[in-house]
């Protein structure tokens, strides 16, 4: 188990790979993001992403699957206030394997609970041609070893 004391800033930590699929987006798509060029490749071949792509809410929820399976589901997460910063910067397409990195920023003990602190991560996935396609930074609560 990994504990507040286990991070140290510029430390990486490797999210798992995902490769995705059509009938995935679709299905996140027809539930949740129903626009047309999540659901349709005739639709989307016209549209500013110019083919079938992933909504961006998709790929957050990969990538949260791709941080628990990389990492997070060996640390004494106590969960996370919010995000800071969410950026959707390409396209994720059916068949992109997605891969990527969480990046320590900083790490701070918290001054009103002691039983935990604070690590700031920078979040990085990319596909399989190393382009990222989405980017986030967030604080990320963590029980202490020791009080």
């Amino acid at each position: 188990m990994r504990y507040f004391e286990d991070f140290t800033a510029g430390q990486e930590l490797p999210l798992a790979p995902h490769t995705v699929t059509r009938a995935e987006i679709v299905a996140f798509a027809a539930e949740f993001d129903p626009q047309p060029f999540h659901l349709d490749e005739r639709a989307a071949a016209d549209t500013l992403l110019g083919g079938l792509a992933a909504s961006g809410w998709h790929t957050c929820a990969l990538f949260m699957r791709m941080m628990y399976q990389g990492w997070l589901s060996d640390a004494a997460s106590m969960g996370s206030p919010g995000v800071d910063t969410l950026k959707w910067l390409r396209p994720v397409r059916p068949g992109d394997t997605l891969s990527g990195r969480s990046i320590v920023l900083e790490v701070r003990a918290s001054q009103s609970k002691p039983d935990r602190g604070f690590v700031r991560m920078r979040h990085e996935v990319t596909n399989a041609q190393g382009e990222m396609v989405m980017l986030a930074e967030n604080p990320i609560m963590l029980a202490r070893r020791s009080v």
